[in-house]
């Protein structure tokens, strides 16, 4: 299970370098050629909302991304995995809903065949690709959910002090 979650960490980590290698190019020959890439911008846009879903994904299991929970840090260790799992359901419920919602998009968007402005490549893969990270997360959350509440000791979160 370790693999596939750092598999899937990987895979936001490819975009964030997409994203940058995208941005780089399209600056690098505007500033030293006065050439611009069709379609870069938008291209720009479509990997940005890939990262982000990727990168929710990534971030949801690991419980690294930035927190500031007073009364989490203040409760005793059996509240703390209370507030934990509750806090882990909300966001599965709320993901859920979400990946829901997006593949509606994705498959309007396909319907209705939109493309890019300059080379009209049609833009529902991007969607597809940013859906298949939504579902990523849903499944790296239910699988921390498990963990919480089963087998907390295979949950690896960073260790915080708690407020004084």
């Amino acid at each position: 299970m370790d693999r596939f979650i750092d598999s899937i960490e990987w895979i936001a980590a490819f975009f964030v370098g997409v994203v940058a290698l995208n941005t780089f190019t399209a600056v690098f020959m505007r500033k030293f050629f006065a050439v611009t890439i069709p379609d870069y911008y938008n291209f720009g846009q479509f990997l940005l909302g890939i990262l982000i879903f990727w990168g929710i994904a990534a971030t949801s299991y690991r419980g690294t991304h930035i927190t500031v929970d007073l009364l989490w840090a203040n409760a005793t260790p059996k509240y703390q995995r209370l507030i934990d799992v509750f806090a882990t359901l909300v966001l599965l419920f709320v993901v859920t809903v979400q990946t829901y919602t997006l593949f509606d998009k994705v498959m309007n968007t396909r319907a209705e065949h939109i493309v890019t402005m300059d080379l009209q490549i049609p833009i529902w893969p991007f969607f597809l690709v940013s859906w298949i990270g939504d579902v990523s997360a849903v499944l790296l959350i239910a699988i921390r959910t498990y963990r919480l509440i089963f087998h907390p000791e295979d949950i690896h979160d960073v260790k915080l002090k708690t407020a004084e």
